[in-house]
């Protein structure tokens, strides 16, 4: 986590080792959650190694993954963090994953006593946010084909972990289509 901080080039060293130190580690086994839907988030993980899916239940039952994360990277349920109401989605383990977690207070302290933790957070707000704009367009735009080769080329060996069901909810077409895909592909 040092270093993606690092790589923002915002906040001092001394900064950096405050929020690592407020960190703890957690441990989820493959199949467990970070939170469930109708739960009120309360923290930040950071993924050091591992995949989390973030799903919803539609009203008929099924289950639509709409973002998978990656190590290096920060996951919530982000709209439950910010205003305090209960998520809709539930984040989950594709594989046993290794996390560092920062409660909302060290983050609300951070952008309470340091004009570069606020410059940080905005920025990494800002980055989700363009994160989701284009997984949006490309959902709309961009052929299967050209989902499924973008996300291969940004993680191909992560996506080998996740399971073909998850995966083609995540893209959008049905597993089928993706065994198709990936036979053409490879």
């Amino acid at each position: 986590m040092q270093t993606y901080l690092q790589s923002f080039n915002i906040l001092t060293q001394a900064e950096i080792e405050i929020f690592v130190a407020d960190a703890s580690p957690r441990r989820l086994k493959k199949g467990e959650f970070f939170i469930t839907e109708n739960k009120i988030c309360k923290e930040v993980a950071f993924i050091k190694s591992g995949i989390l899916r973030s799903y919803y239940t539609s009203a008929n039952a099924e289950e639509y993954t709409y973002c998978l994360t990656f190590p290096n990277q920060f996951m919530t349920a982000y709209s439950s963090l910010i205003t305090g109401s209960p998520t809709a989605e539930n984040i989950q383990a594709m594989s046993d994953v290794d996390l560092l977690i920062i409660k909302k207070e060290v983050i609300d302290t951070l952008a309470a006593s340091s004009i570069n933790g606020l410059k940080l957070l905005k920025t990494i707000a800002e980055q989700q946010y363009l994160h989701l704009e284009k997984r949006v367009f490309m959902y709309q735009k961009d052929a299967a084909k050209a989902r499924y080769l973008e996300i291969f080329k940004n993680h191909p060996d992560y996506i080998k972990q996740v399971p073909v069901k998850y995966l083609a909810s995540f893209l959008g077409i049905t597993p089928r289509h993706l065994s198709r895909l990936r036979k053409e592909i490879t």
